[in-house]
């Protein structure tokens, strides 16, 4: 069966999108990475779509589901170089990609995934402050 190569880097997981997706292979796609999140407790994930010519509704469905199921598995989800083309198009299907985040390039995808990696951590470490603030009084 085919299927699309998903490389762990550090806190993140990076798909690199280098044929022309089918249905099928897209619900794969969907299902292997939802199950390399959980085996890997990755923090990230960018797919990078720039090998895509063409998007139709059904693969920007899947890669919304595949953005929501990664915040459900807290996961932030960035898709990096849409071609031009890949964007009109979605919009010119109605299609608002929600909850995914987009970057142009790999660099720029990486440096979100990182800094929003950061805000959490800094949010979660004020948290913990807060509460031994708490704690002591």
């Amino acid at each position: 069966m085919e299927s699309i190569p998903i490389l762990k880097m550090g806190n993140f997981l990076i798909v690199t999108i280098q044929v022309d997706m089918h249905d099928r292979l897209a619900m794969t796609l969907q299902e292997d990475l939802t199950n390399r999140i959980t085996q890997t407790h990755a923090h990230g994930v960018l797919i990078d779509i720039s090998g895509l010519e063409i998007v139709d509704s059904f693969i920007g469905r899947i890669l919304a589901n595949i953005a929501r199921i990664s915040r459900v598995l807290d996961t932030e989800t960035v898709v990096v170089g849409m071609q031009p083309a890949v964007a009109i198009t979605l919009v010119e299907l109605g299609m608002s990609l929600t909850g995914i985040r987009t970057a142009l390039n790999v660099e720029k995808g990486m440096a979100l995934l990182r800094s929003s990696l950061n805000e959490t951590t800094n949010q979660i470490t004020a948290t913990k402050w807060r509460a031994d603030d708490d704690a002591e009084d």
